[in-house]
């Protein structure tokens, strides 16, 4: 056993070992000889967080980009709870993270301190692991456990609770990265089942997920589609879509109920890749749960899990597929979008101006539901959503994108209202000087829920009621809120303006905002 060593120094290293380099924290007493260890062990970027929801979602943004787990630190139960939300949408992501949950030395929790909580029980609600290292020798063996369970597939949530004197004891030793099973292959008997129900001559759907969006596996969904006539569509919410000119098109179920009742509507077959059988994300009075028609047969091609590439490949030659040339995307000619906003003219802005590679952060909830037509001919990009309805993902995630990609542009098109749930983002891009161009759609509202309230039937609403979805009185100011924080910031009230300054601002490196007042 190595006496120099505190449990602190044993989790960095491990960490490093296991190939987790970045640390996004937002840490307290109970964390500090970890940050001490920051000096000693410089290949470790830790990125501070004014809030923890800011460190989970960054965290979460990093992995889908790098495709490797980031660490969060985070300070007990309570700042763990702080940041549940985005660890929420990290987990319907299939994100991969490691969390370090500071927790007070194993022989004060008994005194009942103010901080005291059972951080197992709250890490556990959204984990897929949870473990309290009780002493220095067990922080690296337990760490590296960690890592090997949040990288496998199809991307785990880790948390590992570090107890005070676990951290600053003597006697930590680091541990060797372990081995990760690989992705599971699907068997033929999958692929003979999706190819029949493809071969039926009823209407089918391939549905895909995870990695089915990513550009190679929709070249082989491509195929797939042209080849038997059945439609291709993604599930509503994706971690991350690899789309743009060159690659293959795929629209998305819609969100709102009627709308995807009728998109799916006559459908025999539903082939999941790597997706759930639709539902809708609500219940609303007199209307379904289940999208599909409910004479429709549910046939899993691939689990999340499962190597979702090489199964689209194999069901692609299994149906001919490469026998038919794959219906790529053509650039589309920029759109010239002048006189008042319109969300039309808000798309063809973005699409006119987006760089070539560009990483788009979407929580444009309301305003951007209809952005995708519109930009799917704009220079190749990746666009990530916010995939577990928790809003106040969109300035996190476009963060952890911009760390994992410093040679990649990232817009983020984030609403005015889920804006003011992590706005301390703004603070830690520009301290790290990011390279994310945020568009605030600002409509002064929580303007979703004002559709809401009509779907469950709530008519007629009055003047309480409207106030609770109004965010006026006073206006926010995001110009304002930007630069108190470190990032230049812009007004843009109708598209001439907005043209000039998203161009100017993708043109540059560094965060900026521009406050687009719908």
């Amino acid at each position: 056993m190595n006496e120099t060593m505190n449990g602190a120094e044993a989790l960095v290293r491990t960490l490093l070992a296991g190939g987790i380099d970045t640390c996004f924290a937002n840490p307290g007493t109970s964390e500090m000889h970890f940050v001490a260890a920051l000096d000693r062990y410089p290949a470790m970027r830790c990125v501070l967080a004014l809030f923890e929801g800011v460190a989970t979602g960054a965290a979460d943004g990093y992995a889908r980009m790098a495709e490797k787990p980031a660490a969060t630190l985070l300070h007990l139960g309570a700042g763990l709870a702080n940041g549940l939300a985005n660890l929420h949408n990290a987990r319907r992501a299939n994100t991969p993270m490691v969390n370090v949950i500071g927790d007070h030395a194993t022989y004060h929790r008994a005194l009942d301190a103010p901080l005291t909580s059972d951080v197992e029980a709250v890490a556990r609600t959204w984990s897929h692991w949870v473990r309290s290292t009780e002493t220095p020798a067990a922080v690296g063996p337990d760490t590296a456990e960690a890592i090997r369970v949040a990288m496998t597939a199809p991307g785990k949530l880790a948390s590992l609770i570090l107890p005070g004197d676990a951290a600053w004891d003597m006697g930590g030793v680091p541990a060797e990265a372990l081995a990760v099973a690989p992705r599971r292959k699907v068997d033929d008997g999958a692929i003979e089942l999706a190819a029949r129900a493809l071969g039926s001559g009823e209407p089918a759907l391939l549905l895909v997920a995870g990695k089915g969006t990513r550009a190679d596996a929709l070249a082989d969904a491509g195929r797939i589609s042209a080849k038997t006539g059945a439609r291709l569509l993604a599930q509503t919410s994706n971690a991350r879509m690899e789309r743009g000119a060159g690659r293959v098109n795929v629209d998305r179920v819609p969100y709102p109920v009627d709308m995807a009742v009728t998109t799916l509507s006559g459908l025999r077959h539903v082939i999941l890749v790597g997706a759930k059988a639709p539902v809708g994300f609500f219940a609303y009075p007199g209307k379904p749960g289940k999208l599909y028609p409910p004479d429709c047969a549910i046939h899993v091609l691939a689990e999340p899990a499962d190597d979702i590439a090489d199964a689209l490949a194999r069901l692609s030659e299994r149906v001919g597929g490469h026998t038919v040339a794959v219906p790529i995307t053509q650039r589309a000619a920029p759109v010239r979008a002048t006189g008042a906003i319109t969300l039309e003219g808000i798309a063809h802005v973005v699409a006119a101006h987006l760089p070539e590679n560009a990483i788009v952060a979407d929580e444009s909830i309301t305003a951007g539901r209809n952005f995708f037509p519109f930009t799917k001919g704009a220079a190749p990009h990746d666009w990530l959503q916010i995939t577990g309805g928790a809003i106040g993902i969109g300035l996190p995630l476009a963060l952890g994108a911009a760390i994992a990609c410093p040679d990649r542009p990232v817009v983020c098109l984030e609403a005015d209202g889920s804006a003011m749930y992590t706005i301390q983002a703004l603070w830690s891009q520009a301290r790290e000087q990011a390279n994310v161009t945020t568009v605030i759609l600002n409509n002064g509202s929580y303007a979703t829920l004002r559709g809401e309230l009509a779907n469950v039937g709530a008519h007629n609403p009055g003047p309480t009621a409207l106030g609770m979805i109004d965010l006026g009185r006073p206006a926010l100011d995001f110009v304002a809120l930007a630069k108190g924080m470190g990032v230049p910031a812009t007004v843009a009230e109708d598209l001439d303006s907005f043209d000039r300054a998203f161009k100017a601002a993708v043109s540059e490196p560094g965060p900026k905002v521009i406050d687009l007042r719908l």
